[in-house]
């Protein structure tokens, strides 16, 4: 048996490929829309991918099982619990649909189906076995379900897809399956859907493999004997839901588009730019953070290009409308890459930075030491999680998460300075960007907390 492992550090998802050497088939868990690097593996492995799975309907990135079945004539796994309304639109007579206990083969390696409900409905895990050295299962893909020291959360259908009093019901679908897993060998490799920085759960480990014994010892989910304090707990303290998590759950239950439908974003000449901006489309002004704080074309939103550019291009994009780019030409495929990943497929076009003109404005940034010393008559605005401002922020900082700002402008003064902040001030710059288009004075904090800290500058905690 061959197992190797995938990890998209933007999205911080994980996926496998498993084959039989034997046989040569393959069978890929959880992929991810972007393919190459499952058809490389095979290559590389001389072995056929045959199969692909799923553990659940996704709801932080698109989904890659359609599109590696229609290139390579695989066959798909997909769930048919949770009822009614959490079916795969697109399963066809080249799907086999799982229940729980539901068993199946990849040559010499040997597959069940456990459903696994809470996280999503349908969500199932899968047991895996090496036939020819074992006749009992060596691990789990335990796919939302389970993650290294911490569980799924289940308050998504609320959140994401509008669901109402759901999550309660999940919480405790939750339990249940942590009370059935305890039940299981200690031994069990337990291989994840995610990692650290997910919003699929609220404290996940950044190891990539786990045993379910040492869960069951140190994993807070395992740790509550009553099913009430496990609610409590597991609905306390989630992180805020990505605003793009309910368009993934759409995408994946209907099928998402295959990449060779889609047209690539073409150059643009500057002059369509200003008709671009007026006709409300987003534009993501994706330079280097410094090219675009010295001059920018008003309107336009900086997200500077790193591990999570698309997470946080989610937060602003409105899948109803085109999004284009400006960026230079070769970063583009790069770009696109990543935004497809999270769905967003209506890409006309891409402007290189030189057709911006000569039309440009500054973002100012400003020294922590300055924000401090004026901090009695500047209004902080820290763009971070819950979580983040929780464990130390600036004194009298307003907290907005990023993905809010938008939905609350009139939470924020306009008779006075703005200072956006974050960890390190790149989502406090996309911030102090779109707070610009919107007429307020802003200004960036150079460094975010971490320049403040290292100032020496006094923090509060909650």
């Amino acid at each position: 048996m061959l197992l190797k492992y995938f990890y998209d550090k933007s999205l911080a998802q994980a996926s496998y490929l498993v084959a039989c050497k034997d046989t040569g088939e393959a069978i890929i868990i959880d992929p991810m829309r972007d393919i190459t690097p499952y058809l490389q593996a095979a290559r590389d492995e001389n072995v056929r991918i045959t199969h692909v799975a799923e553990t659940h309907i996704h709801a932080d990135f698109v989904s890659g099982a359609r599109e590696l079945a229609a290139q390579t004539g695989a066959r798909l796994y997909l769930s048919a619990m949770g009822g009614s309304d959490w079916q795969y639109a697109f399963a066809d007579d080249q799907t086999t649909l799982l229940r729980d206990g539901d068993m199946w083969s990849v040559g010499c390696v040997g597959f069940e189906a456990l459903h696994t409900p809470g996280h999503t409905p349908e969500h199932l895990v899968f047991l895996i076995t090496d036939t020819q050295a074992a006749d009992r299962p060596m691990g789990m893909f335990s796919g939302d379900f389970l993650f290294v020291g911490d569980v799924g959360r289940p308050d998504l259908l609320e959140t994401a897809a509008n669901h109402k009093g759901t999550k309660e019901q999940g919480a405790r679908d939750q339990y249940r399956n942590v009370q059935r897993f305890k039940t299981l060998p200690d031994y069990l490799l337990v291989l994840p859907g995610h990692g650290a920085g997910s919003a699929c759960g609220k404290a996940l480990g950044s190891v990539p493999s786990t045993t379910l014994g040492y869960e069951k010892l140190f994993n807070p989910a395992f740790q509550h004997e009553s099913e009430a304090d496990f609610v409590a707990w597991l609905l306390d303290d989630q992180p805020e839901t990505p605003n793009y998590f309910g368009q993934m759950k759409r995408v994946n239950k209907a099928g998402p588009a295959l990449l060779q439908d889609l047209t690539p974003p073409q150059p643009l000449e500057g002059f369509i730019l200003s008709e671009v901006l007026k006709a409300g489309a987003l534009v993501i002004d994706a330079r280097p953070a410094e090219e675009y704080r010295a001059g920018h074309v008003p309107g336009t939103l900086s997200i500077t290009p790193g591990d999570k550019f698309n997470t946080y291009a989610g937060e602003f994009v409105d899948y109803g409308k085109p999004t284009y780019l400006i960026a230079d030409t070769d970063a583009v495929e790069r770009l696109v890459c990543e935004l497809r990943a999270i769905g967003v497929d209506d890409l006309p076009g891409y402007f290189p930075p030189h057709e911006l003109g000569k039309s440009l404005v500054k973002l100012e940034t400003v020294s922590a030491e300055d924000v401090a010393a004026r901090l009695s008559e500047t209004f902080i605005l820290d763009v971070r999680s819950r979580r983040e401002y929780g464990e130390g922020h600036i004194p009298n900082a307003h907290h907005i998460p990023l993905g809010q700002i938008a939905a609350r402008l009139d939470e924020l003064p306009r008779d006075r300075q703005i200072v956006t902040q974050c960890g390190s001030g790149v989502r406090s710059q996309t911030a102090a960007s779109l707070l610009q288009n919107h007429g307020f004075d802003v200004a960036n904090l150079a460094g975010g907390m971490d320049g403040w800290n290292q100032a020496n500058l006094p923090v509060e905690r909650e």
